[in-house]
């Protein structure tokens, strides 16, 4: 189905094309013009490319583990801190999928999984926190929203460390 749009879509930009040619000046055949090679060129280019990703966008989703360092309840800030300072020394923004942990390293990205609904989301540490007893961890806003935190305002999560095996 895709394959016949594409062709389908090529075909009407080489159609255009060459009666955009066609009413151009007759100092030179339609077949002889440079724009209608180079046109043919492109056409053939997008005809012969691959319509599936490349395997090694699969292999590279599919070579992380998941190391898990613990479970706990998380919680979430919203746009009331946008804009101050992280430990990390960025500015933080609700719409970014960051967290706050107290020992995990800056820079390590998390798998946060909600255990109430098994909703998943990665996030990056770039913060210190929560201050608050009984949290293991502070999330964005965008990250909360991902894993339907945000009503309760709170959840049962499992942490995860993402590693990359490349």
């Amino acid at each position: 189905m895709i394959e016949r749009l594409r062709r389908t879509g090529l075909l009407r930009v080489a159609a255009l094309s060459l009666a955009a040619l066609t009413s151009a000046a007759p100092a030179q055949t339609v077949a002889d013009s440079p724009r209608l090679q180079s046109l043919e060129r492109a056409v053939a280019e997008v005809a012969n490319a691959p319509t599936q990703p490349s395997l090694d966008a699969k292999i590279a989703v599919v070579q992380q583990a998941f190391e898990p360092v613990g479970e706990g309840t998380a919680s979430y800030y919203g746009r009331e801190l946008a804009g101050n300072r992280t430990s990390s020394g960025e500015r933080f923004d609700p719409a970014g999928f960051t967290c706050a942990h107290r020992s995990l390293p800056l820079g390590t990205i998390l798998r946060v999984t909600n255990l109430a609904n098994g909703r998943s989301v990665i996030v990056r540490v770039n913060d210190r926190g929560p201050f608050t007893r009984g949290r293991i961890l502070d999330m964005s806003l965008a990250a909360a929203r991902e894993i339907a935190m945000v009503g309760p305002g709170h959840a049962r999560v499992r942490l995860e460390v993402v590693h990359d095996i490349a």
